[in-house]
């Protein structure tokens, strides 16, 4: 048997495992009922809920959900989940699967949402119920789930065809699920005193492109916002067409986009409408094994990273910060170069606000959560820059 092969059967396996002890042992989120999140009741403080989001879709067409926490403060985090991005008729017939991940086979997005997802959805990270080690312990939470490949802004059906030529629908519903979901949050914690708006990965793409519309539609009373973006850097000349013509994003994100980096272009015509309405953040990892291979893969059709790719990825990182520091001088920057032996040939890790190292001090500073606990109380400082010399 193949390496390769028998990597898929052992990832796939791993996955299935897992997703079964969810469903024996009660490990997963109980589910509260859609009437009673309508009605904001059914919640105990501290615990983790899986909602069904009626009328919400995944890429494959499946059921939608989202998660929810109930705090002891008033101060809430949306947060958007990433979980990969499709822009073709390839990439759409490649989702992630746990054995694809393990082979390093091409695994662009999450298609649904199996049990396997909500093990990086809550429980680990700023999301971890964890009293006196995590500042954000007494926050309430609405985790947007993600699993539509279309930065939490898609309209649209994608036809494509599968690895055996079967046609098939790709459900580019991400905006009207998160819609949907933030009536939920609302109806849950109606009247935030401060307000986190953080996302990781195609989640953290998503922060400045949907900003408005969580304070402007959702929330208008709330003056103390903080927006933060971990990981979402992706180099493409393309993004403007991929927006339009596949994704149909609504109109002014769309009319934002006019560089080859979507993070900018969005953090910039939020800075030219709003000023200094938000504090805005910004995190990531300086040679990023995933988005380096992503990099990769949009420039020259290889779906792999290496030495130099991550190089190529932090020449731009050092590019993109400097931009984010034209619209601001006041812009939070704190970058990291955290490592897993032996899984990301070389590169640093993908994210850090649902991860471990979350609570890990640098080299010589603080870490992810001291520094963000920080931000959000109004002392936002740079951290990590070093790193990019």
């Amino acid at each position: 048997m193949e390496l390769d092969t028998l990597r898929v059967r052992l990832g796939d396996r791993a996955e299935s495992v897992i997703g079964q002890a969810f469903d024996s042992t009660g490990l997963s989120a109980p589910e509260l009922a859609p009437e009673e999140a309508a009605e904001g009741r059914g919640m105990e403080t501290s615990r983790w809920y899986r909602i069904p989001v009626a009328g919400g879709m995944t890429a494959d067409g499946s059921a939608y959900h989202i998660y929810a926490r109930k705090g002891t403060s008033d101060s809430l985090c949306i947060l958007l989940s990433g979980g990969g991005i499709a822009w073709n008729r390839y990439t759409a017939s490649h989702p992630v699967t746990g054995g694809r991940v393990l082979a390093w086979a091409p695994n662009y997005y999450w298609s649904n949402l199996r049990p396997f997802t909500e093990v990086f959805n809550i429980g680990v990270g700023i999301t971890e119920n964890a009293p006196g080690r995590n500042p954000f312990d007494d926050w309430n939470f609405v985790v947007i789930t993600y699993a539509t490949g279309d930065m939490h802004l898609g309209r649209s059906e994608f036809r494509y065809r599968d690895e055996d030529g079967a046609p098939q629908v790709l459900h580019f519903h991400g905006y009207g699920n998160f819609l949907q979901a933030m009536e939920i949050g609302r109806t849950l914690f109606p009247a935030p005193g401060r307000l986190l708006i953080a996302g990781e990965s195609a989640g953290a793409f998503a922060v400045p492109a949907l900003a408005e519309t969580v304070c402007d539609v959702f929330y208008p009373e709330c003056r103390d916002v903080t927006l933060f973006s971990d990981s979402a850097q992706l180099k493409y000349g393309g993004w403007h067409r991929i927006a339009e013509e596949v994704w149909n994003i609504p109109l002014r994100q769309l009319s934002d986009l006019q560089s080859d980096e979507m993070t900018v272009d969005w953090y910039r015509g939020l800075y030219a409408r709003s000023g200094g309405k938000y504090r805005c953040l910004y995190a990531s990892s300086v040679r990023d094994y995933l988005l380096s291979a992503f990099y990769n893969d949009l420039q020259n059709k290889e779906y792999m990273t290496s030495e130099y790719m991550q190089r190529a990825f932090q020449a731009e990182l050092e590019r993109m910060v400097g931009e984010l520091k034209q619209l601001s001088p006041s812009f939070g920057i704190y970058l990291y170069d955290r490592h897993r032996p032996f899984l990301y040939k070389g590169g640093t890790i993908h994210t850090m606000l649902r991860q471990p190292e979350f609570y890990l001090r640098g080299r010589s500073g603080p870490s992810m959560a001291e520094w963000l606990r920080d931000a959000v109380d109004g002392r936002v400082r740079d951290e990590g820059l070093q790193l990019l010399q």
